[in-house]
């Protein structure tokens, strides 16, 4: 994928997700539209993307 980071087994790049929330998908769509891609596999990126987001703050 170029570089890209993708989900864990799959080809689908993270930036999908992130196009996808910002276009209104909740993440049981996202889920339901890109087979392979597990509920659990996405609330980790979002809750490790909250955390880095945190941290940069606190500094």
């Amino acid at each position: 994928m170029s570089g890209a980071w993708v989900f864990s087994g799959t080809r689908i790049p993270l930036f999908a997700l992130y196009e996808n929330l910002a276009s209104g998908a909740t993440v049981e769509q996202f889920v339901e539209w890109f087979p392979g891609v597990e509920e659990r596999q996405v609330r980790a990126v979002l809750d490790h993307e909250a955390k880095t987001l945190r941290t940069a703050v606190a500094r």
